[in-house]
């Protein structure tokens, strides 16, 4: 069941990412995203890891993370279609997207922006409890060179923070590949600098993900302080909707490389050979999520926009001013 389970969340992240895709050069969403086919392996794992209760802070390429998480497709494709049912009643769109109720804190635009968000949360968690919740922080292997990085986790490294930093570590900075940007092979090994736990674990694997995180979360959870995981993964698409020509960038004996091990395909390959399911309940995990993206897509296109005056309601700040 385990291994259906995760392969149902991997095929629903990508049926749901190819839906607003479409959705978005037919015109029907603002903005721009960026989606994560050929990284639903990450999420699926790492949430498969988590309790309920536990925190995720994600990044610009947050959708599969918050529907691994437990949130409403529906919902979901409303709010960044800009629609009022949305979870931020379409005012966050697809970079900002926050449901704390199931553990989802905040998606974050800003490369690296959710660093000492996450860090703070942890701490607060430390300092107001209850005991036993972690974070887990979700990022990109290009926000790994950002100062609020190293800062976050000298910190969350000095004060023992329960939180787990996940670097997805797709080898792009945008069109930028880690060989030009880091001067160590491993996001992993920069872990012992900061007095924590480093481990790397197959990306394309979601049952090696899921595994890699149950210990790190664990050995946050049990007061052993945070640790860094890298899952070496590949986005099969472009950095966002305006990136449509990777081979300006990317060779392509290396994308047809990564394109073999697409995990949705190679993980029920592995389920039907290894005897962990039938190609009868993969169908019906197949069938189940693809119409639950159909009804998702038919809510969010129906669905009304709030009215404009509303879009600061929900503000904390801005501009210094409270509202």
């Amino acid at each position: 069941m385990e291994g259906i389970q995760l392969y149902y969340t991997m095929v629903l992240i990508r049926r749901f990412e190819e839906a607003l895709g479409r959705l978005f050069e037919q015109g029907h969403a603002p903005g721009t995203t960026h989606l994560s086919i050929g990284q639903e392996a990450c999420a699926a794992g790492a949430m498969a890891a988590l309790r309920p209760e536990d925190q995720i802070f994600s990044t610009h390429r947050g959708h599969g993370h918050f529907l691994a998480k437990g949130a409403d497709p529906k919902r979901l494709m409303a709010e960044i279609l800009g629609k009022a049912p949305g979870y931020c009643r379409g005012f966050g769109g697809s970079q900002h997207l926050s449901y704390p109720d199931i553990g989802c804190m905040g998606t974050n635009g800003i490369t690296g922006g959710n660093f000492p968000v996450a860090t703070g949360a942890a701490l607060a968690l430390q300092r107001l409890g209850p005991p036993g919740r972690v974070v887990v922080c979700f990022t990109g292997d290009g926000a790994c060179n950002q100062g609020t990085f190293h800062e976050s986790l000298n910190m969350a490294g000095l004060w023992k923070l329960p939180i787990v930093y996940f670097v997805e570590n797709n080898l792009y900075a945008q069109w930028t590949h880690i060989r030009s940007s880091s001067a160590v092979e491993s996001l992993a090994e920069r872990a012992r600098s900061y007095g924590m736990p480093g481990a790397s674990v197959d990306g394309m694997d979601p049952l090696a993900v899921k595994g890699a995180t149950e210990e790190a979360v664990e050995g946050a959870r049990g007061g052993g302080g945070p640790r860094l995981l890298e899952a070496r993964t590949y986005r099969l698409t472009g950095h966002s909707k305006s990136d449509v020509n990777t081979r300006l960038y990317r060779p392509a004996e290396e994308e047809e490389s990564w394109k073999a091990r697409d995990p949705v395909p190679a993980f029920r390959r592995r389920l039907l050979d290894a005897g962990s399911a039938t190609e009868e309940a993969l169908g019906e995990a197949e069938d189940s999520a693809a119409r639950l993206v159909e009804e998702a897509v038919a809510f969010a296109l129906a669905a009304p926009s709030d009215e404009p005056s509303r879009a600061r309601s929900h503000a904390y700040a801005t501009s210094g001013a409270t509202v």
